[in-house]
C-alpha cells in the first residue's frame, strides 16, 4: 500500500510546519512517541511542550525523551490540554507551529480517563488564536470507546463551522476498514 496509514501520515503533516528553533506541542503525550518526533524536528533550538491527564503517560514520555537526551527541548506536564497555553510563555505563543493530538485513552491503561470534547475544543480554540499564520493542529480521532463518538461528532461540528479564510480543514480516513477506523482532522491556520 502506498497510502500513508494515519500516524505516519500525521507525521508527514507535522513535518511540512515544525521545524529548527520551533515551538511544539504534544497535547495527548501517551507513551510519548509523538513528544519524541516533535522534538527532533525542533532540534536543540526549539522546544516541545507535552502534555496528559496521567501521570502514567508523563512518566512514560519522560523515560522516552530521557533514553534519546531530548530532555533540554521537552518540558512535561500533568494537565489537560485545555490548559497547554498556561504553561508556555506569552512570548512563545507566536512561535508555536504545530501541536498534535491523540484523542482517545491511553493504550494499555483504564479506559474510563479520556479526553473530553470540552477540553479538547478550548484547547484548539486557545492555540488557533495564538498560532501564526502557516502553523497546523493535527488530531488523530480515535473514536471505538465510551465517549468517543461524542467527542469525534463535536470536534467534527466544531471544525466544520471555522472560517475558511481563518484556517483550512482537512479530514484525512480510510472509509472502507472496520470497527471505528481512526481518521485525522487537520487544521491550518492561514
Amino acid at each position: 500500500m502506498h497510502l500513508d496509514r494515519i500516524l505516519p501520515f500525521s507525521h508527514e503533516l507535522m513535518k511540512k510546519f515544525v521545524s529548527t528553533g520551533d515551538i511544539a506541542i504534544d497535547a495527548t503525550c501517551g507513551n510519548g512517541h509523538d513528544t519524541l518526533f516533535l522534538a527532533r524536528l525542533v532540534g536543540e533550538t526549539g522546544h516541545v511542550y507535552g502534555f496528559d491527564i496521567q501521570k502514567e503517560a508523563i512518566d512514560a514520555t519522560g523515560k522516552r525523551i530521557d533514553r534519546e537526551e531530548m530532555g533540554d527541548r521537552t518540558t512535561l506536564h500533568e494537565d489537560s490540554h485545555a490548559n497547554a497555553l498556561n504553561y508556555i510563555p506569552a512570548e512563545d505563543h507566536k512561535r508555536i507551529k504545530g501541536a498534535i493530538f491523540n484523542l482517545g485513552f491511553l493504550p494499555g491503561s483504564d479506559k474510563t480517563v479520556i479526553t473530553t470534547p470540552d477540553q479538547t475544543i478550548t484547547a484548539i480554540d486557545q492555540m488557533l488564536a495564538v498560532m501564526p499564520t502557516g502553523s497546523i493542529i493535527v488530531l488523530v480521532v480515535y473514536h471505538g470507546h465510551s465517549g468517543g463518538e461524542e467527542e469525534k461528532n463535536r470536534v467534527i461540528e466544531y471544525a466544520s463551522y471555522l472560517d475558511q479564510k481563518l484556517v483550512h480543514v482537512l479530514r484525512y480516513q480510510f472509509i472502507n476498514q472496520k470497527n471505528n477506523a481512526p481518521f485525522i482532522l487537520a487544521l491550518e491556520k492561514a
